[in-house]
């Protein structure tokens, strides 16, 4: 677990220092991050639920068996949201310079 947390406090800070450089990538930067954030949140919270059910209804087969084998495996998980900011990362990175939103002329 001190792993994972190192890892991700590490892939954070490099997002966060790309970010702040200018406040325009500060913004995106923060939509982005929020509306990944929410996704992943609905996604963990949504599959615990289900776990739950299947776990008090005795539910079996097809996609219980999935939801069940997924509370089984939070630490996997854990990897895959680590690899879904980090690709969200770098989505963002890339349309962000594809867009060239650094060359847009902000009044403030």
């Amino acid at each position: 677990m001190s792993l994972v947390d190192t890892t991700d406090g590490i892939l954070m800070l490099g997002a966060y220092s790309w970010a702040f450089d200018r406040p325009i990538r500060k913004l995106y930067y923060n939509f982005i991050i929020t509306f990944v954030s929410v996704v992943i949140a609905l996604v963990v919270s949504g599959i615990e639920m289900m776990g739950l059910l299947a776990g008090r209804l005795n539910l079996q087969g097809g996609l219980w068996d999935i939801v069940i084998a997924l509370n089984d495996r939070f630490s996997t998980l854990g990897y895959i949201i680590i690899g879904i900011f980090l690709l969200g990362w770098m989505i963002s990175a890339a349309i962000y310079r594809l867009k060239r939103y650094d060359e847009l002329d902000i009044q403030v």
